[in-house]
């Protein structure tokens, strides 16, 4: 926890703090003619808006991205990041405005004295948004983009706030990537959809042969990819395991489902979790029917072929979703989906390069 004991606000608000309230006016007087554009954005729990109390133990307080163009960040970076240090107000409502690093690759909130070691990070925004997705949204977006960045990554360009847009682009960029084009959208949702079908008749199989471990293991894997479904579904970028459920009952109407896939995960039979996890994919289905992205579907439950197993045959979306795409690219590739659909690797999917590069290798994409 800060070594002060304030009132929490939230890291948005205390982040507009800092911007009005401090950096804005030294800017004003002491460079008026620099163009800047001033946001939260990026990483942190702050920035999705699931911060609380516990958040500001580390890498949390008053921290502020300030973009400038090329020739201004050329010229005037260094001496703005020296009249922050040197002019920056200790505290910003009661938070002090150091963040001080520590062995462990985190930053703390610490009282210090002299030059604060604040946490505006300066910079100019293409490069930025190079450096945090592995491409320029400005300078347009391909569809191997798309597939190769994950939903946690575009979640935090796209969610956080924007203060101040000076350079003219910053809403631009945030546009270009507030949610997947209809196509790609599509192609997600089918491998979605195709990664229910694998398993939704494993929860009973498991449970027929007495093995109830391995049928709760199956059904907790659907809970989470129904959960980042309706995320989809409800053009949501799925963030990761840590705020999903927050995220799933931050979207409207979502209660129910909630407590059906709650009900799933507590269930001590595989009669009782098939019927939970039934339930809960009968109301997707129609969720996804509402979209009116495909002709619709069949949203209720059957039996497995022949035994007595009760699915959705999930597989039924993701064919009417590939047919539906009008690019022959994309529907003709293999329904394994963006990055975070086939790699399940923290290490792999938080670095841009290794998950472009994953990517790649997957689909012989022309663009």
């Amino acid at each position: 926890m800060p070594s002060v004991s304030v009132n929490f606000i939230s890291g948005v608000e205390l982040s507009r703090r800092l911007y009005a309230d401090a950096v804005q006016p030294l800017l004003s007087r002491h460079l008026p003619d620099v163009t800047h554009s001033a946001a939260l954005i990026g990483a942190g729990s702050e920035v999705l808006g699931f911060d609380t109390q516990r958040s500001t133990d580390h890498d949390w307080g008053p921290r502020l991205h300030l973009f400038l163009t090329a020739e201004n960040l050329a010229r005037h970076g260094t001496g703005i990041d020296n009249l922050l240090s040197e002019r920056l107000p200790a505290t910003i409502a009661g938070y002090p405005t150091s963040l001080v690093p520590t062995d462990h690759g985190t930053r703390h909130l610490r009282h210090t004295t002299g030059r604060a070691q604040h946490g505006v990070v300066i910079a100019e925004l293409g490069d930025w948004l190079t450096g945090h997705l592995g491409f320029n949204p400005l300078n347009g977006i391909t569809t191997r983009d798309w597939l190769a960045t994950p939903t946690q990554t575009l979640a935090e360009a796209t969610t956080g706030a924007v203060y101040h847009d000076g350079i003219g682009v910053l809403h631009t960029a945030r546009r270009a990537l507030a949610w997947y084009p209809d196509d790609v959208w599509r192609y997600v949702l089918a491998c979605q959809w195709q990664r229910i079908s694998q398993e939704e008749a494993f929860v009973g199989r498991c449970g027929e042969v007495g093995d109830e471990l391995g049928s709760a293991v199956v059904a907790a894997r659907l809970v989470r990819d129904l959960m980042r479904l309706r995320l989809l579904i409800g053009k949501t970028y799925p963030p990761y395991s840590k705020w999903l459920g927050t995220a799933l009952t931050r979207l409207p109407d979502t209660d129910q489902l909630a407590a059906t896939l709650a009900a799933a995960l507590a269930a001590d039979n595989w009669r009782d979790r098939e019927h939970h996890l039934v339930t809960a994919y009968e109301a997707t289905a129609a969720q996804h029917n509402d979209l009116d992205l495909t002709a619709p579907v069949d949203p209720r439950a059957r039996l497995y072929h022949d035994r007595p197993f009760r699915v959705l045959h999930a597989e039924r979306f993701t064919k009417a979703l590939i047919r539906a795409i009008t690019d022959p690219a994309l529907r003709a590739l293999p329904v394994t989906g963006a990055i975070d659909q086939f790699v399940d690797n923290t290490d792999a999917l938080g670095h841009h390069t290794r998950s472009r590069a994953l990517t790649a290798a997957l689909y012989p994409l022309d663009q």
